[in-house]
């Protein structure tokens, strides 16, 4: 696994190979896939068509610490690792 998303609140961890950012429409609608984080994106982990294995509900904010992505959502908060 390359990536690994850890739920700060209970600790969940969920390990993926490929993460994207999905940006919704104004209808909460999929509008745009992205590389890179954003306020108002949510994180999806392993995406495929129609399919997915975790996605966290949309970023209210976000920062770096060192390589990992550390961000709270409406719900939780997270630490997004590269696994090396």
């Amino acid at each position: 696994m390359k990536y690994k998303l850890i739920r700060v609140n209970d600790n969940k961890i969920i390990e993926a190979n490929l993460i994207k950012f999905i940006e919704w429409d104004r209808e909460g609608r999929f509008s745009n896939l992205y590389d890179e984080p954003g306020i108002g994106r949510s994180v999806i982990l392993d995406p495929k068509l129609r399919n997915y294995k975790w996605m966290t509900t949309e970023i209210i904010s976000f920062n770096y610490d060192g390589d990992n992505l550390l961000f709270s959502t409406k719900n939780s908060n997270y630490v997004l690792e590269i696994v090396k």
